[in-house]
């Protein structure tokens, strides 16, 4: 039972230095609803589980709110006049993301930027 104990403090104490890996910027190029290519830069930030952050794309900045427990990200991009939800995997210097874009379903890979 201590052993039990001991892993899952120590579990608990790793989820802040994981989450923290997803902490600065990241780039994607995604197709646009026009058909040509954008490039989007994220930035994200997180605390704990809470993610924040913002994306930069040709058409100015939105606000990112959302989580990241483990490797698993989920965020929403947006305010009240466009929004856009994503879920992904962090995996060192990648994050594979799966979007939601006005009923329209994308795939995309963020790459660190160093």
């Amino acid at each position: 039972m201590r052993i039990a104990t001991a892993v899952l403090l120590l579990l608990l104490l790793a989820i802040p230095v994981i989450a923290a890996g997803i902490d600065g910027k990241w780039t994607a190029t995604v197709d646009g609803m026009d058909g040509n290519k954008m490039e989007l830069t994220y930035t994200f930030k997180a605390d704990g589980a809470k993610l924040t952050g913002s994306v930069t794309s040709p058409m100015g900045e939105m606000p990112i709110k959302g989580k990241i427990e483990g490797n698993a990200v989920e965020f929403t991009v947006g305010d009240e006049q466009f929004s856009y939800s994503s879920k992904g995997t962090l995996s060192g210097d990648e994050i594979k993301l799966t979007s939601d874009v006005m009923g329209q379903t994308s795939t995309s890979v963020l790459k660190r930027v160093k």
